[in-house]
């Protein structure tokens, strides 16, 4: 048995694990190898791996872990449950692995509007978050979609990075539109119905009513979707600092936390790393396992 099981290999889990591995607590890591931002080709606000790519930085994170002695295996949970005073995980393959304590850190999906297109460039000229991509398209003229409500405060930060914004949306609250035209955001009353590309760069998006409009970068507001099947199996409620509704229980990273970029969730995960050993050395150090030679 190992002591801590850690169902996913981001930055959060990985982190957990290299704090647990120096702790010289036994560490599995199963790691099913979609981390959210697979598609884009660099990360961005990691301080000193700005710019690093994201496959870079789980590599260098996975040969640490190893040094201390933590095991990566490639495989996808499909259940846990308790085991007595432990944990038992069943993976994909049919092997289950178990553990005194279990570290969920699965992440999330990004659920993207159904625009023909859009998937496509998804993590290249279609983003989301203006802290990891605006800096990329600055002085560019960028897109915002109002497919949901939150567009509009999209679009208001959007406006820091280019003064060629154009918001695109049927529906708009007229105090948004009140916002965005203070903000000098130009506002298009039709909805997108296909992202336009050629030679694999983004050249603009058609409209409802059959126009076209020429931009070189999208922003949409996405549907975060947790990979927490794990977590609701378990019964687990995220609480603070990592811990759960249930004993033995942590969680870190996009799975409990959708705005966390990869800094933050490595920080998460690096708490709760600590956390956790602290729970298992209050758990040792219980006079009950003296008295029975624990």
């Amino acid at each position: 048995m190992h002591d801590v099981v850690v169902i996913g290999g981001g930055a959060a889990g990985l982190s957990a694990a290299l704090v647990l591995g120096r702790a010289r607590r036994s560490v599995l890591v199963v790691d099913a190898g979609e981390p959210r931002n697979q598609p884009a080709a660099h990360m961005h606000g990691f301080l000193s791996r700005d710019g690093m790519p994201p496959g870079e930085l789980l590599a260098v994170g996975r040969a640490e872990v190893a040094g201390y002695g933590g095991e990566i295996r490639s495989g996808r949970a499909v259940s846990a449950r308790r085991n007595g005073t432990g944990f038992v995980v069943e993976l994909a393959d049919g092997n289950e692995v178990s553990a005194r304590r279990l570290v969920v850190t699965t992440g999330l999906r990004d659920e993207l509007p159904p625009i023909e297109g859009l998937r496509e460039r998804w993590g290249r000229d279609v983003a989301a978050c203006p802290y990891c991509h605006g800096w990329e398209v600055r002085d560019q003229p960028i897109g915002v979609l109002g497919t949901d409500p939150r567009g509009a405060h999209l679009a208001l930060l959007i406006r820091q990075w280019s003064a060629d914004v154009t918001y695109f949306g049927s529906q708009l609250a007229e105090q948004d539109r009140a916002k965005l035209l203070a903000r000098g955001v130009r506002i298009v009353d039709e909805d997108v119905v296909k992202v336009l590309a050629d030679n694999d760069e983004l050249i603009g998006v058609e409209l409802t009513d059959g126009s076209c409009v020429k931009r070189s970068a999208l922003f949409v507001p996405t549907v975060f979707s947790a990979n927490d099947t794990l977590l609701t199996q378990l019964g687990a409620e995220h609480t603070e600092d990592g811990r759960t509704t249930v004993p033995g229980v942590y969680a870190a990273g996009n799975v409990v936390d959708p705005m966390a970029q990869v800094i933050i969730a490595a920080a998460q995960g690096a708490k709760v790393g600590m956390n956790v050993n602290s729970d298992l050395v209050l758990d040792e150090a219980a006079p009950e396992r003296r008295v029975h030679g624990l």
